[in-house]
């Protein structure tokens, strides 16, 4: 079972100055939208939210197929071959689920989502502006609520093939798979530096402190952060890098 991702820019609402990108989640055989987010720039964090999204209501897939924008793959030559060698951190977290990241080379399956994205650039803005919505977090809940499912009722097609390919997921949380991820050395202070933040590890009853020791920094779509050791959470921070009590977030 083939799912597409990719993104449109567009004046999607109407009320902003501004283009916004379409992230869209599509299945091959039934044409069927399973996740669209409107984020300010596409990336590595509209693609976990998509992918979260979509296996969180429907389950694990077979493939996925993108096209060879960087936050998919890393391709030494505009325009080459993409090296598998050298994963993303979405590339990284679909071969840890276990999905075939595949890059399109054809012109044909971008041609398919081109039409998709035609369809809704031009039925999506004229909706939102009859809804009065002007702003990204009204549309995006219109677009789960309401615009996808009418969507599907009208385009979707049956499947060649009865039942579902979907797999149901069993495993750690989705969005800790799901996320930026990159190793780090514990300072002198037992703090992880990550991206000008000084997150501290508090006291843990197993260990007294991390110095010097390498753990695992997780960044969430939504700017979160967590440290790890393997498959201990050690502590979580909002986006500023401000402690969040790990037994409640955990």
């Amino acid at each position: 079972m083939l799912l597409f991702q990719d993104g449109s820019t567009h004046r999607w609402i109407g009320a902003l100055d501004h283009d916004l990108d379409l992230v869209v989640t599509l299945d091959d055989a039934t044409g069927a939208i399973y996740s669209a987010i409107l984020v300010e720039e596409e990336g590595t964090a509209s693609s976990f939210l998509g992918l979260v999204e979509t296996i969180a209501a429907h389950g694990l897939f077979r493939a996925f197929y993108t096209d060879r924008g960087s936050h998919y793959f890393h391709t030494p030559k505009a325009g080459g071959k993409v090296d598998k060698s050298k994963p993303t951190q979405v590339g990284r977290a679909l071969a840890q689920l276990g999905i075939t990241h595949i890059p399109s080379y054809s012109p044909e399956a971008r041609g398919r989502m081109e039409r998709v994205f035609g369809t809704l650039q031009s039925r999506l803005p004229p909706e939102l502006r009859l809804a009065e919505i002007a702003t990204v977090e009204a549309a995006n809940r219109y677009l789960k609520e309401q615009f996808v499912p009418d969507y599907n009722a009208r385009f979707a097609v049956p499947a060649a093939e009865e039942g579902s390919a979907f797999i149901p997921y069993a495993g750690r949380p989705l969005d800790d798979i799901l996320c930026i991820q990159e190793s780090r050395q514990v300072g002198r202070d037992n703090c992880v530096n990550w991206n000008g933040l000084a997150l501290q590890i508090p006291p843990q009853r197993h260990r007294h402190h991390y110095v010097r020791a390498t753990v695992r920094v997780h960044q969430y779509p939504d700017g979160r952060l967590a440290i790890f050791d393997g498959p201990s959470c050690l502590a979580r921070f909002d986006p500023d890098g401000k402690p969040i009590d790990v037994s409640r977030a955990a």
